[in-house]
């Protein structure tokens, strides 16, 4: 099992962990990993992280598709890739309807749809075959619509082909995790519980694979799991809770949150339902604290170095092939590294 290290968004400020990065590349981290949401981008921290790295592969997790034309996005991904010395990570992921109706101005229908026609786009785009074409039923290259003007007409990119750019999927709804099997080179799973696995997610992931004549050797499952080097375990839960409660509880409208939908799979209802009712209503504070420390334990590695050592083997023992860490500190990373070396 490789291990990532995920830097997710900025808040107010971008505030890169230069340092933190820099020790990840020196220690052979496999990737890094940047996001987005509706702030700071995801490729914009990865191009500067890169210019002051040498190894670390350079991730995105995600760009979000509905903010970008397929091929942006594979402009993108080839510049970076060609500038960091074919290291570029390609993760994309749909977001949710509120950020993409409500910040980007699309429509978020056709979800599954829109994730076939995009990554069959770029995937056309980096080989650099023939001059791109697609019928689609949300993407038409050259565009025909009514307002078009008749002038497009097929291009192919300037740049040499890349065909060997990764494509990482996030998902996780059923329907779309096995559709990432299918099409994607990995699956950028969040809130992943190897416990829940066989139950929740197996079957999609076999059923998508198969459908595409691949094995899970031809599939990098990179879960983002928060790590908490913590003695005092009430001490590292609330440090998660408030996460897990915004995800849970503020992710979305009622009934149509895609955490709180995968918090009830895991046979958390109760609590995921007062978390949101709570947050929703504003009461944030009781929101966290309402996130029972079980789940938490399911998705996080929270406690001593040698609880976390224990139950590291959970994730060992499952399909899990890259762990993306989110840490706080260089001497958790470092310890994270120390761990896996012994248990390899």
């Amino acid at each position: 099992m490789r291990l990532g290290l995920m830097l997710g968004y900025a808040g107010r400020r971008i505030e890169l962990p230069i340092e933190l990065v820099k020790e990840a590349d020196q220690l052979g981290v496999y990737a890094v990993w940047t996001a987005e949401a509706y702030g700071s981008d995801a490729v914009t921290p990865l191009a500067w992280l890169g210019a002051q790295t040498e190894n670390i592969k350079l991730g995105t997790a995600i760009m979000q598709m509905p903010g970008r034309t397929p091929a942006n996005a594979a402009m993108t991904a080839m510049t970076l890739n060609q500038l960091s010395g074919s290291r570029f990570l390609m993760g994309l992921g749909l977001s949710g309807p509120q950020v993409v109706e409500g910040w980007h101005g699309v429509s978020y229908k056709r979800p599954l749809t829109r994730t076939r026609e995009y990554v069959n786009i770029t995937r056309q785009i980096f080989r650099r075959e023939e001059r791109m074409r697609l019928d689609g039923k949300v993407y038409q290259i050259p565009y025909r619509g009514d307002d078009a003007t008749g002038l497009g007409k097929p291009l192919k990119s300037t740049l040499e082909a890349a065909p060997d750019i990764p494509i990482y999927l996030a998902a996780i709804g059923p329907k779309n995790v096995e559709l990432t099997a299918e099409i994607a080179d990995g699956w950028l799973p969040i809130f992943f519980s190897p416990d829940k696995y066989a139950a929740t997610y197996q079957p999609h992931i076999d059923a998508g694979l198969a459908q595409a004549g691949k094995s899970m050797a031809d599939f990098d499952i990179a879960p983002t799991v928060s790590v908490v080097l913590e003695d005092n375990l009430d001490i590292g839960y609330n440090m998660l809770r408030p996460l897990l409660a915004l995800y849970i509880g503020g992710m979305g409208a009622k009934g149509k949150n895609f955490y709180n939908d995968l918090a009830c799979r895991y046979g958390y209802e109760a609590a995921a339902n007062e978390i949101q009712e709570l947050y929703l209503a504003g009461d944030h504070g009781a929101a966290m604290m309402k996130v029972p420390p079980q789940l938490i334990d399911e998705v996080a590695l929270v406690g001593s170095r040698q609880r976390i050592k224990e139950r590291l083997s959970r994730w060992l023992d499952s399909p899990v092939t890259t762990l993306n860490m989110t840490v706080f500190d260089v001497e958790t990373l470092r310890a994270m590294v120390e761990i896996v070396g012994e248990l390899s």
